[in-house]
């Protein structure tokens, strides 16, 4: 490997956006300017999404018609709720997403016309309709009737209703809508790349959308927070907490560098390869895990978290993530915890949305190259 190339691609710019910046060293995050800190306090996932969409906050008229429209294409085709149907319970709900959206492109008649208005039509559509997708599966597994999307409700507060067939509450379905605004974009993790990577091709959004969900599935990306309410789960009750994360420390300093970065060898929830403090988004959801489970069953697992959470900073050094405190969100809502990743994509489909649409505004072919390391060129042995 040349002294020009870097593992993983840690650090290097691949290209110019407008949509999203982080602040690794700082703890920062914006939206097309607007810290998260502001947005999290302020806006709605509504306002988020029209702002990544379009690049300024939408004025009152402008935010009641597209919530409008959102609403309007949020119910399922009798085709989508048949292949639904079609797929095996067992199926992980991620990949039922990716395979979902994938034949949402086969009923689209424009689904390969590439002009700016019908990328906004499938991006609205795919919007609408993840959290539905969603829902239903969660429903149909379990051999319930799916619940039909409510345009009187927003699109987390509606989440939260198809899931249960019961109205959240307001601290519900405010803290459902936050955790969609944490999560609707983060410049180039990993998924976003693969869609860009995939619209600079020009296939169509659909397909684009596919290999992010794709991309998302891995447990190096996606799933840090079902790991983590596995590990709280495990632990049990704040007496064991100390004595739990020693253990795992002690075991894994007998393990090799590279098996440490192994998703099992690792603390679920801590470390990223962008920020050097903490991740502004966990302060949020910490706030809100820690409302959402006062009182409860599990307040425990709370002062679970705090005390984890102590222990490998101050051993490890690692900032903590936005995994740790949402897995603890989403169990208080009563989300499935192999819903977890899913909940990530439907607030994710926002940004990812709008990087393809980026993408295909000011495109050029993503075409890396890579260091080679092999044999020297050498003859074709005779015989």
């Amino acid at each position: 490997m040349s002294a020009t190339t870097r593992g993983g691609l840690e650090d290097v710019i691949a290209t110019t956006s407008a949509i999203c910046a982080v602040d690794g060293a700082q703890g920062k995050l914006y939206y097309r300017g607007y810290d998260i800190d502001d947005l999290a306090t302020h806006a709605t996932f509504e306002e988020v999404t029209y702002l990544l969409w379009h690049g300024e906050l939408p004025g009152r008229s402008a935010l009641t018609a597209f919530r409008q429209t959102l609403a309007a294409h949020r119910a399922l085709t009798p085709t989508t709720l048949a292949l639904l149907r079609l797929l095996p319970n067992q199926a992980h709900p991620l990949t039922v997403l990716r395979t979902a959206v994938s034949a949402l492109g086969l009923s689209d008649p424009d689904a390969n016309v590439h002009t700016p208005e019908a990328h906004l039509q499938q991006s609205l559509q795919l919007t609408a309709q993840l959290p539905t997708i969603s829902a239903a599966w969660q429903r149909l597994r379990h051999g319930q009737p799916p619940i039909a999307p409510r345009d009187d409700l927003g699109q987390a507060a509606n989440y939260l209703y198809m899931l249960t067939g019961t109205i959240p509450d307001p601290v519900a379905a405010h803290t459902m809508d936050l955790a969609f605004i944490l999560q609707a974009d983060h410049e180039l993790n990993a998924s976003t790349f693969a869609a860009r990577v995939a619209a600079a091709t020009e296939t169509d959004l659909y397909g684009a959308v596919t290999a992010a969900l794709a991309t998302l599935k891995g447990p190096k990306h996606g799933g840090a927070n079902e790991d983590s309410i596995h590990m709280f789960a495990e632990i049990g009750t704040p007496e064991r907490a100390a004595l739990w994360v020693q253990k795992r420390l002690a075991w894994r300093a007998t393990l090799t560098s590279e098996q440490r970065q192994a998703p099992q060898a690792r603390f679920p929830g801590f470390g990223h390869r962008v920020y050097k403090v903490d991740d502004p988004r966990a302060a949020h959801l910490r706030r809100s895990a820690r409302e959402l489970t006062a009182g409860t069953d599990v307040a425990s697992w709370f002062t679970i978290s705090e005390t984890v959470r102590t222990i490998v900073q101050r051993e490890l050094g690692l900032p903590v993530n936005l995994d740790f405190y949402s897995a603890l969100v989403y169990y208080a809502l009563g989300i499935p915890t192999d819903l977890y990743t899913s909940v990530f994509a439907c607030a994710r489909i926002a940004g990812w949305t709008a990087h393809i649409m980026e993408q295909y505004a000011h495109n050029r072919l993503i075409r890396p190259r890579a260091s080679y390391i092999g044999p020297a060129p050498r003859p074709y042995p005779a015989t």
